[in-house]
């Protein structure tokens, strides 16, 4: 993340029109590792300017990096977790199976824009803390945006899910101005994209901790269902949802953002117990 957009430190500077004030000094890399056992490891340290080194195919935040070969993105992990800390360290491989050049807007003003980089991928994972080896299917994509994101929205739901010969991603948005912004994508193994109609809205269950609401969609006549909760925060909800999407009965990676919680006073002084910030590496 550069130009951290859930970052409580940049948003408290935001606030106070602080002078000079550089998206760059707000740098992070989200790293989450979740267990069978239930166990979670969460490293999301912020840094600043100092510690981001950038070319034209490598990336550096502190001691962590990512290279891009021309086949595979290698990202190498060397964080501490929060709230007990502990190291996690090791490498992850993303090989796309295509590359697809195209971004699409998010909302009716263009501010903010999405680009499935490799909509369908193979992810390997080889790490020393916690010991672990991992392969399977992922994908990589990229956001940026000319404002913060609880200016342009209100809310969001996203869903990715693979299918039997590619992938599908969903975005229902609600905008700052009370406009609904839907878009559902289908994507084929060579990168192909494919712009379909968004299926019928279909209720999810509120999270059950801190109650942030959550749905997605599905096709008509079917039903979603919250498979398991994998974050449930003041303002945010990362789940595996199973529904029915291109005639497929699939499991999605699905996230719930409430963006006004988000900017809430009280929840930004809760972020840095999840997102400590380091001035120095």
């Amino acid at each position: 993340m550069l130009g951290n957009v859930f970052s409580p430190y940049y948003a408290w500077r935001r606030r106070r029109a602080a002078p000079n004030l550089d998206p760059f000094d707000h740098c992070a890399l989200n790293v989450v590792l979740y267990g069978r056992d239930g166990k979670k490891r969460w490293a999301m340290t912020e840094r600043g300017r100092g510690a981001l080194h950038q070319s034209a195919d490598t990336l550096r935040i502190g001691p962590s990096g990512l290279h891009w070969d021309g086949e595979a993105l290698t990202i190498d992990v060397d964080e501490l977790t929060v709230p007990l800390p502990s190291r996690l360290r090791g490498r992850i491989r993303v090989h796309p199976s295509a590359i697809n050049p195209q971004d699409f807007v998010l909302d009716g003003k263009a501010r903010h824009r999405w680009w499935p980089i490799a909509p369908v991928a193979r992810v390997e994972l080889d790490f020393q803390n916690p010991g672990l080896r991992w392969s399977g299917a992922g994908y990589l994509d990229s956001n940026r945006g000319e404002e913060p994101l609880e200016a342009g929205f209100q809310r969001w739901d996203w869903s990715r899910a693979a299918l039997s010969e590619g992938a599908a991603t969903l975005y229902d948005a609600t905008e700052r101005d009370g406009r609904n912004s839907q878009l559902a994508l289908r994507f084929a193994r060579n990168g192909e994209v494919e712009q379909v109609a968004p299926p019928p809205r279909a209720a999810l269950p509120t999270a059950s901790v801190w109650r942030v609401g959550r749905g997605t969609q599905c096709e008509a006549g079917d039903q979603a269902r919250v498979v398991q909760t994998l974050e449930d925060t003041p303002f945010y909800v990362r789940s595996v949802v199973e529904t029915r999407l291109c005639g497929e009965r699939v499991e999605s990676v699905h996230e719930s953002l409430d963006l006004d919680r988000f900017a809430a006073n009280w929840v930004q002084m809760l972020l840095p117990f999840r997102m400590p910030r380091k001035t120095w590496d």
